[in-house]
């Protein structure tokens, strides 16, 4: 009788080593460490922490979350206690069991090397991986917030440079770059990340914004009246965008945007993503989803002879 197949879904981004390849991004789940580990604990091969600025912030009034029918909208506004109180709550980080990715925002250059300074050893290359964050990511792409990302201009080529030559100058931990889809030729782009210095790219942010008006109410139903889409109406946007960067750049790539199953997951790194963030189905599937996805990735896995990750990364493209 022959063996049962023996299926590896280790995964490797950036010389970081994941158990599974699903990862939780910024915006989901990442405001305490209590939460991470739960996230960790439910089967996530990484997670990435709440955006954090250089000083608090309240961010959009409620609501800035809203379901509906093909995804989520969301305007939070990028609410966040600020870089003392998370270095404070993010201390002792290697108790969360799984690598954690430091996600920093800012309005300018000069912001984002704040956030680093008031984060000191946790994002020091010369701690120990255990006491420090595995990566930092700077998103330059949220489409709500006025200030930062698209609204302020930062996806545009020459900020895109300014901003990751100047982090990577200040941090020498793997650097990923979260790019927006609503760019006319998001590939070039992710060229200019990867020559500023970018060690991955993070595929995509939200797109839109998008709105949703509550006829009875007769007027939008987020406070923002403007927000983010995410979920299922994002994914065959995401996916593309995956494969256009992916001939474009020789770094890795996380690919984000509507993944809820183990086959959204496979088409992603068909598409070129060597991992992939998880976040809106988390409303759907609860925090078990990323069990549930790295299962169903085995059982098609097994079902098709495929052994490893590697044998399907990029595989559209062959």
């Amino acid at each position: 009788m022959k063996p049962p197949m023996t299926i590896n879904l280790s995964a490797d981004i950036c010389g970081i080593k994941l158990v599974n390849p699903t990862i939780l991004p910024a915006g989901f789940l990442g405001t305490t460490k209590e939460i991470l580990k739960r996230v960790a604990n439910s089967g996530a091969g990484a997670v990435t922490i709440k955006s954090i600025s250089s000083v608090a912030r309240d961010g959009h009034k409620n609501p800035t979350v809203l379901m509906y029918e093909a995804g989520m909208l969301n305007a939070v506004g990028y609410s966040n206690p600020g870089v003392k109180a998370a270095a404070n709550e993010f201390s002792n980080i290697g108790e969360i069991g799984v690598p954690v990715i430091a996600s920093i925002i800012g309005t300018e250059a000069d912001d984002f090397l704040k956030v680093i300074d008031g984060f000191g050893d946790l994002l020091s290359k010369s701690k120990d991986s255990s006491s420090r964050f595995s990566a930092i990511e700077i998103p330059l792409s949220c489409p709500h917030t006025p200030g930062f990302g698209t609204l302020a201009g930062q996806s545009t080529p020459e900020a895109t440079s300014e901003i990751v030559s100047a982090v990577r100058k200040k941090c020498g931990l793997p650097l990923f770059v979260k790019l927006s889809p609503n760019v006319p030729d998001i590939s070039k782009l992710a060229m200019v990340a990867q020559d500023a210095g970018a060690d991955a790219i993070t595929a995509v942010n939200t797109m839109g914004p998008g709105m949703v008006i509550n006829i009875d109410a007769r007027e939008p139903v987020l406070d923002f009246k403007v927000g983010g889409v995410s979920g299922a109406a994002l994914r065959p946007i995401a996916v593309r965008c995956v494969f256009d960067i992916y001939k474009a750049v020789e770094i890795p790539i996380i690919g984000v945007g509507g993944i809820s199953s183990g086959r959204d997951a496979i088409e992603m790194m068909m598409a070129g993503a060597s991992t992939v963030g998880i976040g809106t189905a988390i409303y759907d599937r609860g925090i078990d989803v990323f069990k549930g996805v790295t299962d169903e990735m085995s059982d098609w896995m097994t079902n098709n002879g495929v052994g490893s990750l590697n044998e399907i990364i990029g595989a559209a493209h062959k």
